[in-house]
């Protein structure tokens, strides 16, 4: 659990939050989804003839995760489309060799989704991070892979540094998983299941899982490349996900927009009284970002859904909220800064995994809200929100983009808000200084 009582160790830079002079007008063009990008890489790097993802995620965990493929000896292209338009990365599979040492700076999708490959790989593969990195949970993938065939060396500690002894196969079958803490752990084994010689039953047990929509996004991606999968939403048995071993195909995948970052765009919208399109809104997508769509209507604002995309506007009101975030954890930062800022309490429940995300979320947001005069308190799974006049003061990100992004929410209607490294937002949202302050018209 990060401590959140010292700073000492964190990015001093400070970046003065615009403050809204008036309602926002406005179309932002949201980068690709991290979410999408990085489970294309993987996908294309198992498959057996080469592939295409367009209009991918540039940003840390995304290029993290495209360095450390090719550190196993996947050819990764960075260029244009196969039709000579728009930035498109082609992905040429190898056979996946060590030793090698992969970085995963603290990228949830890097250190849980590549184990499992590395275990395929012919040799050992040393994972290690940044120092938060080795506070994550790894246990759910190591213990997982382990009654799967896998060798790992990690003292013992469920986390990194670690290293996979990978023997160029691994058996695969059944295993049961508690995956509580991050749906990631299930997604991390599905993902490779296709070449393990038995695929993969994994059934999860233990407390309710969160952030089903990535789960499900893993399902649907596995299914695009020609992998067989029976799971709980297909009529399947609860809480059990089957994988059959098969080879997969090379894709041509167009990467959507990240639903969760074009988060504190909307926001602005929903502050300002406003309005922001974003375009390229998909009408059907596992992204669990297109609750914002509910979240935030339900909060004051309206919607519509056209083919040019998403327009969401402002009333000028901001109502509080009860609503249980279990299934879409990381949208909770900018709900709490909305919330921060509305006419009655919200309850924000369902989420006390983000204790274990990039920072202790409900503690850091507690705690820099509070400091700027608002009124939030920790429940077992979530938080109180009661709004207040809040006042200008120094938001701390301890280098969490959605940290980030929520200060930068609430400096809209507060002046004299200054977000500390706001550079950690690069992480998933290259740019979001220029993008946020271009949105605003400064």
């Amino acid at each position: 659990m990060t401590d959140t009582s010292s700073h000492a160790d964190l990015h001093t830079d400070l970046w003065p939050a615009p403050y809204a002079r008036g309602a926002v007008d406005a179309t932002v063009t949201v980068p690709g989804s991290k979410s999408v990008t990085n489970r294309g890489l993987v996908l294309a790097a198992l498959a057996a003839e080469p592939g295409w993802l367009r209009r991918p995620l540039r940003s840390r965990d995304t290029l993290l995760m495209a360095e450390a493929l090719r550190t196993l000896g996947v050819k990764i292209e960075e260029g244009v489309g196969p039709d000579g338009t728009g930035e498109a990365w082609r992905i040429i599979p190898a056979g996946l060799r060590g030793p090698a040492t992969v970085d995963v700076g603290n990228a949830g999708t890097v250190m849980r989704f590549l184990p499992p490959v590395a275990a395929l790989a012919d040799g050992p593969v040393r994972f290690d991070g940044d120092a938060r990195s080795h506070e994550r949970p790894l246990h759910g993938v190591i213990d997982a892979l382990r009654v799967l065939g896998a060798r790992i060396d990690d003292d013992g500690r469920g986390a990194l540094p670690m290293t996979v002894h990978g023997g160029g196969a691994l058996d695969g079958g059944a295993v049961e998983i508690d995956a509580s803490s991050s749906s990631q752990f299930v997604s991390a084994l599905l993902l490779s299941a296709p070449r393990f010689n038995q695929g993969v039953e994994v059934r999860h047990v233990g407390a309710k899982l969160p952030s089903l929509p990535h789960i499900r996004m893993t399902v649907d991606m596995l299914r695009q490349v020609g992998a067989q999968v029976d799971e709980p939403e297909t009529g399947g048995e609860p809480n059990v996900w089957r994988v059959s071993p098969s080879a997969l195909l090379g894709r041509d995948l167009t990467v959507e927009p990240d639903l969760s970052n074009a988060q504190p765009f909307l926001a602005a919208a929903l502050v300002t009284g406003g309005r922001v399109t974003v375009p390229d809104w998909p009408a059907r997508t596992t992204q669990p970002g297109d609750a914002l769509r509910e979240i935030f209507t339900e909060m004051g604002g309206t919607c519509e859904l056209t083919e040019a995309g998403l327009t969401f506007t402002g009333t000028g009101r901001i109502h509080g909220i009860d609503v249980d975030l279990g299934e879409v954890g990381e949208l909770t930062p900018g709900i709490a800064a909305v919330a921060a800022l509305a006419d009655s309490p919200s309850t924000l429940r369902g989420v006390a995994h983000l204790r274990l995300h990039e920072t202790d979320r409900l503690a850091a947001l507690t705690k820099e809200i509070n400091e700027l005069g608002g009124d939030v308190t920790e429940t077992e799974d979530g938080l109180l929100i009661r709004p207040r006049p809040m006042h200008g003061g120094v938001f701390h990100t301890y280098h969490d983009h959605r940290m980030a992004t929520a200060g930068a929410i609430i400096g809209l209607a507060v002046e004299g808000v200054e977000i500390e490294n706001v550079a950690t937002t690069a992480k998933t949202l290259p740019d979001f200084p220029r993008m946020w302050t271009e949105m605003l018209g400064v």
